[in-house]
């Protein structure tokens, strides 16, 4: 790409670029793209970008490149050492809603990562007094605080919030004078959400499946409050399951529920069959509608008998196997 430019990289940097290459078959190189320093740090100031086998994080502010290109290395190898994805095969048959949908769903699944993510990066001392006040001038940069009568922003700050209170941790109580002060309702669900995801760990694929899916029922739960759309992630959003090697052995009726969706599989004119965990309610598969020549009944029985392994790979939908 001729627009890159040359960055140092720091020693943990590089050994994260190799430990991320350990597990994936091709080349993994970051890329600095431009000239940007913003003087801050925010979660999009760097992506990943795939073709073919080769993987690249691309960073777009330069403010701070080890910190913002490994935060991506580590959301990168998590999903390569199985943890569990968020995918979108359903439509609404809006694409300016699906789009939103989509791009809340990941931040809500992305904030639970970062329980895993941040605590990397202090462990790997990327994380200092600097970035600490660069990330919070991010915050400002993100939301602006609220006006007496209320906005439109409210869902953004909670979230933008919520993820300060991750990142931050015990330390947040530095700031937390500021924040309540600029973010009275918002600030004060940001900590509502942040207890019910620290009510139990993330440091497994099935405690960072287990506190998504909680987020995103807590989620709806404050927008209801709000007088705002629901999201309905458990249904919009596909999650990967973690399961163990004997409930990939159950038949698919022990473990899961398949309803008929109203939305449409995406790209599609079919409508969608969506299978439920049996028990946390969490679209973990989708199925297409069979044609009008299949008998639905038996297709369902056929489904249900099969094990639990059988279709996931049958989808070519991944599973995680719970240790």
């Amino acid at each position: 790409m001729d627009n890159n430019v040359d960055v140092e990289l720091n020693d943990q940097t590089q050994d994260l670029i190799n430990t991320v290459s350990q597990f994936w078959d091709g080349e993994v190189t970051v890329q600095f793209i431009g000239n940007l320093q913003s003087g801050f740090v925010r979660h999009d100031q760097a992506q990943t970008v795939q073709d073919g086998k080769k993987l690249m994080i691309q960073v777009s502010d330069l403010s701070a490149p080890d910190y913002t290109a490994t935060h991506e290395l580590i959301h990168v190898l998590m999903t390569l050492r199985g943890f569990p994805q968020v995918f979108f095969p359903l439509t609404t048959g809006d694409s300016k809603l699906d789009d939103q949908l989509k791009m809340m769903g990941t931040e809500i699944f992305d904030i639970v990562s970062h329980f895993v993510v941040v605590s990397e990066q202090r462990k790997h001392g990327l994380i200092d007094e600097k970035i600490e006040q660069m990330y919070f001038d991010g915050i400002y940069k993100t939301i602006k605080p609220e006006p007496k009568d209320g906005d439109d922003q409210m869902t953004l700050r909670a979230l933008t919030l919520l993820d300060a209170l991750v990142f931050f941790g015990d330390k947040i109580s530095d700031h937390e004078p500021e924040l309540k002060k600029d973010f009275p309702i918002s600030y004060a669900a940001a900590q509502n959400l942040f207890e019910v995801i620290t009510a139990k760990p993330t440091d497994s694929p099935f405690g960072l499946r287990r506190n998504v899916i909680k987020l995103f029922k807590a989620f709806d739960e404050q927008l209801k409050k709000w007088d705002l759309p629901q999201l309905h992630n458990t249904e919009f959003t596909t999650l990967t399951s973690v399961l163990s090697e004997r409930q990939l052995s159950l038949s698919v009726r022990q473990i899961f529920e398949i309803f008929h969706s109203e939305l449409k599989v995406a790209g599609t004119t079919h409508r969608a069959y969506v299978g439920f965990n049996r028990v946390d309610d969490q679209n973990s598969f989708v199925i297409e509608e069979p044609g009008k020549q299949v008998d639905s009944a038996e297709f369902f029985k056929e489904t249900y008998d099969k094990t639990v392994k059988e279709l996931l790979e049958e989808l070519k939908m991944p599973y995680i196997i719970r240790e």
